[in-house]
């Protein structure tokens, strides 16, 4: 699907953004801070569907009267890579090598990047920004495992997601603040005076809470179990904790909690998978005021976080201890602000826009 804005017929440099995920791409072409094209593929799950979706889009801005000037990837997993860069062979050699740490879309996400480089020509710059980047600034003790210590020397330890969203919400935002990003992949962030202190994912984008299909955090024993027990291969582990369980796999029903909220009542595993997934959220919000003596603000963002009051609501009620208390019609209404003016915690609705942020990166890179 292409979505058109105003065309002009000058030509207009603007920066292009890449959205990939594990069966979709979503671009959008920017001039300044306005979004004037915006295109959405889903199903995708093969590369000459994705060259074929890249050579759509670079049609698309030919035909808008826009010609790019830069275009900038929503890279997943950067390893070691610490800071958002341009894509030059080295970075792309490593990036390589680390890809199967979040196959469902880091791989997908260089294909783009080789496409690109085909498509738009050697003058215009790859960019690569990075979702762990913002979470660079976690100290070592929370980023290390529990293994040997040379372990976490070769690099085996939390990295933490969602940085480009968790970034952009808190932006602005002073104090002790906790970051839920609720959508299908979901992951809350400690941020403390702006830069990350812990968030949920860790290694890879698999830890942390219950998701829409990924199961989250569970016991490495249990997997040391079905392998040895049960004989399960690493292929099919793969495909059971990253694609058939979190909300999918627990209610037996849908990936998507708008599927469970209409069942909530009158369905019992709908609603099973809605409490553990409220649960895992409310739980970690509790550690993370805890690490951080204190919370100051509270901030929902992504589909859940965003649109459903219901689960905002879930969340919020046990967290009274902490001075957590909703407006009813406030967060009902999805206002900016949905705490009550007697809540010692902020409680805030934000919006996240992760290409309108890394548009904002990519052009001081260049």
């Amino acid at each position: 699907m292409v979505r058109k804005q105003k065309s002009t017929k000058k030509k207009v440099k603007s920066i292009l953004v890449f959205n990939v995920g594990s069966s979709s791409l979503k671009a959008a072409l920017y001039s300044g801070n306005k979004e004037v094209l915006h295109v959405n593929f889903e199903r995708i799950k093969h590369p000459v569907h994705r060259q074929k979706a890249v050579r759509t889009i670079a049609r698309s801005v030919e035909l808008a009267g826009f010609s790019v000037n830069a275009v900038a990837h929503r890279i997943v997993h950067g390893g070691e890579i610490k800071k958002h860069c341009v894509i030059t062979p080295k970075v792309f050699a490593k990036l390589k090598k680390i890809a199967a740490l979040a196959p469902l879309h880091d791989i997908p996400e260089l294909e783009v990047v080789t496409f690109c480089k085909r498509q738009f020509g050697k003058s215009v710059k790859q960019i690569a920004i990075f979702d762990t980047a913002f979470h660079s600034t976690m100290p070592d003790y929370v980023a290390a495992y529990g293994l040997p210590y040379s372990y976490f020397k070769r690099g085996l330890k939390r990295y933490g997601f969602h940085g480009i969203s968790h970034s952009f919400v808190t932006r602005g935002l002073s104090g002790k603040v906790i970051s839920c990003h609720l959508g299908s992949g979901a992951s809350v962030a400690a941020v403390y005076g702006g830069k990350s202190f812990d968030t949920s994912m860790g290694f890879t984008p698999l830890e942390g809470l219950v998701m829409g299909t990924r199961s989250g955090s569970i016991d490495p024993g249990l997997i040391a179990y079905l392998m040895d027990e049960k004989k399960d291969s690493v292929a099919h582990l793969k495909q059971l904790l990253n694609k058939d369980s979190g909300l999918l796999g627990l209610s037996g029903i849908s990936a998507d909690m708008r599927d469970l909220l209409v069942r909530e009542k009158k369905n019992k595993r709908a609603a099973f998978a809605m409490r553990i997934f409220c649960y895992h959220v409310v739980k970690t919000i509790g550690s993370y005021a805890a690490s951080m003596n204190g919370v100051n603000t509270i901030v929902f963002t992504a589909g859940i976080g965003e649109n459903s009051a219901r689960i905002r609501e879930i969340i919020c009620e046990p967290l009274e201890h902490l001075g957590v208390k909703l407006d009813h019609k406030k967060n009902w209404n999805n206002s900016r602000v949905i705490s009550s003016t007697k809540s010692r915690v902020k409680v805030l609705v934000v919006p996240t826009n992760e290409e309108l942020a890394m548009v904002q990166i990519a052009r001081k890179l260049i």
